[in-house]
C-alpha cells in the first residue's frame, strides 16, 4: 500500500470529482486515526493485525498536501500507461476523477444510446471564443468584433450552459456582461481559463468594443441636433426683418388712401 493506491481507492469510492486539497485531506485524517490519543478513544481506528495499513509511514502521510498528491497521481497515470489500462486519472475543473481513454469511445457511448453528440456550429463556436478569450464582455462588443448580431448565438450558448451572464458593465445603460461556465471548462477539458492557447497573447489584441461607435452615433446626433438649431436661429433673424418690412410697405401703401378718406370725410 503506497499513496497513489490510497488516492485510487479514494476516486474510485467517491461519485463526484475530489480536489487535490480534498484528497490531501482525507489522507491526513485518516493517518490522525492512527495516533495513540486517538486508538485510545476509539480502539476501532486500530488497523487490523495483518492490514497493510500497519506499514505505512504516518509521520509522512500527516505531512501530505497537494503537491505530493498531485505528484502520486502522475505516478499512477504512469501505471496505467505501462498496464495498458483503459483509464486515466485527469483533472478538471471540479478536480480529480478517473475516466475512460478517448479509444474505447465507441463502446462506451453504446451505455448511453439516448445521448448524441451536440455540436457547435461555426458562428456558436466563434461566439464563445470570443468570450472565452476576452470574458467578461458585453453583446455590443461581440458584435463589433463579428459584425453580425450575436442574439440568437448567445442564446444558444446559455441554453448549453457554456456561457453565463456574470454581471453588468459600467457603461452607459448598464449592458450584461457574458463569461464562461465550469461546464465549458469541463467541455474543453481545462482546469483554468488560463490553460487555453496563446491566451496571454491574445488577450493583448486590441478589438473594438463596441463603445466607439455608440461615441459617435452620439457625437452626430449632438452634432446634427447643434446644425438644426443653427439653422432654426438663422431662418428666423432672416425672416423676422422679412416680416417688418412687409408690415412697412403695408403701412406705407394704405397712408394716402387713409389722408384721401379723412378729408373727404371732413368736407
Amino acid at each position: 500500500m503506497d499513496l497513489s493506491s490510497i488516492l485510487e481507492s479514494l476516486l474510485v469510492a467517491s461519485e463526484s470529482p475530489l480536489q487535490s486539497s480534498e484528497l490531501a485531506r482525507l489522507v491526513r485524517a485518516r493517518a490522525a486515526e492512527f495516533s495513540e490519543d486517538s486508538i485510545t478513544e476509539n480502539p476501532e481506528n486500530a488497523p487490523a493485525p495483518e492490514s497493510p495499513e500497519r506499514v505505512l509511514d504516518l509521520e509522512a502521510l500527516a505531512e501530505i498536501g497537494e503537491n505530493e498528491v498531485k505528484n502520486a497521481l502522475v505516478e499512477l497515470n504512469k501505471i496505467y500507461e505501462t498496464s495498458g489500462r483503459s483509464f486515466i486519472v485527469a483533472e478538471r475543473s471540479k478536480g480529480w476523477k478517473i475516466h475512460t481513454r478517448a479509444d474505447y469511445a465507441g463502446f462506451v457511448k453504446l451505455l448511453f444510446p439516448g445521448r448524441k453528440p451536440e455540436r457547435l456550429s461555426p458562428p456558436a463556436m466563434e461566439t464563445l471564443a470570443i468570450i472565452a478569450y476576452r470574458q467578461p464582455v458585453t453583446k455590443s462588443a461581440l458584435e463589433a468584433v463579428r459584425g453580425v448580431s450575436c442574439d440568437g448565438m448567445l442564446q444558444k450558448l446559455l441554453d448549453r450552459e457554456l456561457v453565463k451572464i456574470s454581471g453588468r458593465a459600467d457603461l452607459p445603460g448598464r449592458p450584461l456582461l457574458y463569461a464562461t461556465t465550469e461546464l465549458f471548462l469541463e467541455h474543453f477539458g481545462i482546469t483554468d481559463i488560463e490553460e487555453l492557447p496563446n491566451i496571454g497573447e491574445l488577450r493583448k489584441v486590441e478589438l473594438p468594443d463596441g463603445t466607439e461607435e455608440d461615441g459617435d452615433e452620439e457625437k452626430q446626433k449632438q452634432t446634427s441636433s447643434t446644425e438644426e438649431a443653427e439653422t432654426q436661429l438663422a431662418l428666423s433673424a432672416v425672416e423676422k426683418p422679412a416680416e417688418e418690412a412687409a408690415e412697412t410697405s403695408e403701412e406705407t401703401e394704405k397712408g394716402p388712401e387713409a389722408e384721401d378718406s379723412d378729408l373727404s370725410k371732413e368736407e
